[in-house]
């Protein structure tokens, strides 16, 4: 059976399987900046643990920040890929980098103002300028010819995924800060720690399903910064400062991984 090369179907076809091949090529772009983002980001984290062992934490801040201004120009060529786009289409492809940007910034953000990042802080700052090849259509009277402004919006599901992995970073700072001899900081990080987890725990079943999973590692994080301030109160007398971190990890590897706080 021949089939009409010039046949209407044919042709309608033929749209479709580009119009799908767009989308798939776009789809895969936004997943190779989603992990750039990701590696980026997991670096800005390592770096920021280290202001518990130098002497001029800003330091380590600032250049923090030189790296967070890297990952926010990523950040804009997914928001590039997706202008005129449903966000909703490719959001799987870049929700990994998101979240571990969101992670990155409350972190840097908690340690210098010891107070959590707001959604609308985090996207206040996701604004683009764009200059265009080509003069755009119906620019914005206001802007240069051929500028653009793009911006990029983090969902609440990105922002409140990011948040519960912030309190692994948090727990592992607190282990950091008591071997150097650091007594306040577990005590603080125990109460930001637990007002998280009541945040959390008022969304209960009515948040993303992912939200309800990353729930059990909070409270594992939670139980071990409350068990590390245990020790400190308790036998933080009997247990040379130099010993203390020693003491709290071998503490926290007897929790079983399987079960949470209640």
């Amino acid at each position: 059976m021949s089939v009409n090369p010039s046949s209407s179907v044919i042709a309608a076809f033929r749209v479709f399987q580009q119009e799908l091949d767009t989308k798939h090529d776009k789809y895969e772009r936004l997943v190779k900046i989603s992990r750039d983002i990701t590696i980026e980001s997991k670096r800005t984290i390592f770096l920021l643990h280290r202001v518990t062992n130098v002497p001029d934490a800003e330091d380590v801040l600032n250049e923090a920040d030189v790296k967070l201004d890297g990952v926010r120009q990523k950040i804009g060529h997914i928001a590039e890929e997706l202008r005129g786009e449903d966000i909703f289409q490719f959001h799987r492809a870049f929700t990994p980098g998101i979240q571990e940007y969101v992670e990155a910034v409350s972190f840097l953000h908690y340690i210098r103002h010891r107070s959590l990042i707001s959604l609308e802080e985090i996207n206040a700052r996701l604004v683009f300028m764009r200059t265009e090849k080509e003069d755009p259509k119906g620019s914005a009277e206001a802007l240069p010819q051929g500028a653009q402004v793009l911006t990029f919006q983090v969902t609440p599901s990105d922002y409140l995924l990011g948040v519960a992995d912030l309190t692994g970073e948090l727990m592992r700072m607190c282990i950091s800060s008591v071997g150097n001899g650091d007594i306040d900081t577990p005590f603080q990080l125990s109460q930001f720690l637990r007002q998280i987890h009541d945040g959390f725990s008022y969304i209960g079943n009515t948040g993303p399903y992912e939200v309800s999973k990353k729930l059990h590692t909070l409270r594992q994080s939670l139980g071990k910064v409350e068990d590390a301030c245990y020790t400190l109160r308790v036998r933080g007398s009997e247990i040379p400062k130099h010993m203390l971190a020693d003491v709290f990890s071998s503490r926290t590897t007897l929790i079983d991984p399987e079960e949470g706080v209640v």
